[in-house]
């Protein structure tokens, strides 16, 4: 009677040991037991399998550039910050903001109570050299007609002398607000005062920004103008600390700006920042472009393509990526017609293709075309099992 149940024990086990895999099995406790299917890997039904490519892995060279969204900027070369030389009031705004304007080009007229002082002081003092001038052509006379001594001589002079460095000090003054030469020779002419002046602009440009309004009271700090010349303008980007290592001044780069999507700017890196930026942990690169056309205008996106030395990698076609939980995916051929979800690292896409930086191995076959449609099916089984 042992002996029976022996032999119906061991009968069981190896029935057990050689069933199906998924198949229900009949464990000691006597409850059903079912051993799980590989969720990533997948048989596909004969129309799905129709519509699948399969490519061998391959190594081939390819360019290793490095692509860093930045910005056009102007070129800080080509700015003038235009102020005011004295302490006025805006009597009249002359130019407004996008408008091109030509060296000498007066943008706006300022009443300055200032401007009116310095020319009364450079009139009085004139009037002072005028006396001096007299007073020290007398003192010669009656000095060589032994009338006075030399020291009256003497004092007549210095006090001329005096009197000439009080027009000079008093004509700097106006040049430092802003007076040429000519006007100040006509003042001193005319012995009229004039107590408005014009804010001109000191280059060739494109007023970019305006901060001035009539009857505003402006100081000689204030920047009321910025004028800037747009023949030429900055396309900066912040590359990654962990990839500044690679890009250097004089190094080739495209330049891809979406608003101008027909257009293939080429130039190079005419900077590279020395520091890293504490906070974002990126270097600062700079290029020139030529726009003359007027094509390009400041703030616009851009991309700054920066080209490498080439190198050998694993390449696959950017179809053949199967996105699955945030995680890029190929399926590998495991077996005859069948395919296993795994989990790869690669580049972004470029010209339609991925490089492949961990997860495959040359000679691999995998799923490059119809790899949606797979992961689909796989799916559809996966929910169909858990069922």
């Amino acid at each position: 009677m042992k002996r029976k149940a022996c032999l119906v024990a061991l009968l069981a086990a190896i029935t057990a040991s050689c069933g199906d895999k998924g198949e229900p099995v009949a464990p000691a406790n006597g409850k059903p037991n079912v051993v799980p299917a590989d969720p990533l890997t997948v048989l596909p039904e004969k129309a799905v399998a129709a519509q699948l490519g399969i490519e061998v892995v391959n190594e081939r060279l390819v360019s290793n550039e490095l692509r860093v969204p930045g910005r056009v900027e102007l070129d800080e070369r080509r700015v003038a910050r235009i102020g005011a030389n004295a302490t006025g009031r805006i009597t009249e705004v002359l130019v407004n903001r996008g408008e091109a304007v030509r060296v000498g080009q007066p943008l706006a007229r300022i009443h300055s109570n200032e401007l009116g002082t310095a020319q009364f002081a450079l009139l009085k003092a004139r009037s002072q050299v005028d006396l001096f001038e007299r007073a020290a052509a007398r003192a010669q006379q009656l000095y060589d007609a032994d009338v006075i001594g030399l020291a009256e001589l003497q004092r007549r002079e210095n006090e001329l002398k005096i009197g000439r460095a009080e027009v000079r000090s008093a004509a700097n003054q106006l040049k430092v607000l802003g007076m040429t030469d000519a006007e100040i020779a006509k003042v001193v002419e005319s012995s009229e005062i004039h107590s408005t002046f014009s804010v001109s602009s000191t280059i060739t440009g494109v007023v970019v920004d305006r901060q001035v309004t009539r009857g505003q009271v402006v100081q000689p700090s204030d920047a009321l103008y910025t004028v800037a010349d747009l023949s030429s303008v900055w396309v900066v980007a912040e590359v990654p600390e962990q990839q500044s290592s690679g890009v250097a001044v004089g190094q080739s780069v495209d330049i891809e700006v979406p608003a101008l999507p027909h257009e293939k700017l080429r130039t190079k890196l005419i900077y590279v920042d020395s520091i890293v930026h504490p906070e974002t942990r990126t270097v600062v690169v700079r290029s020139q472009l030529d726009n003359r056309r007027g094509l390009l205008k400041p703030a616009m996106l851009a991309t700054i393509v920066i080209e490498g030395p080439a190198e050998k990698a694993l390449v696959i076609p950017a179809e053949a990526v199967v996105n699955e939980n945030g995680i890029d995916h190929v399926f590998v051929e495991v077996g005859s017609g069948r395919y296993r979800l795994t989990p790869v690292k690669v580049d972004e896409e470029r010209e339609g293709i991925r490089v492949v930086r961990s997860g495959l191995k040359e000679a691999q076959r995998i799923v490059v075309k119809g790899a949606f449609h797979l992961n689909s099916d796989r799916k559809r089984k996966e929910l169909e099992g858990a069922t």
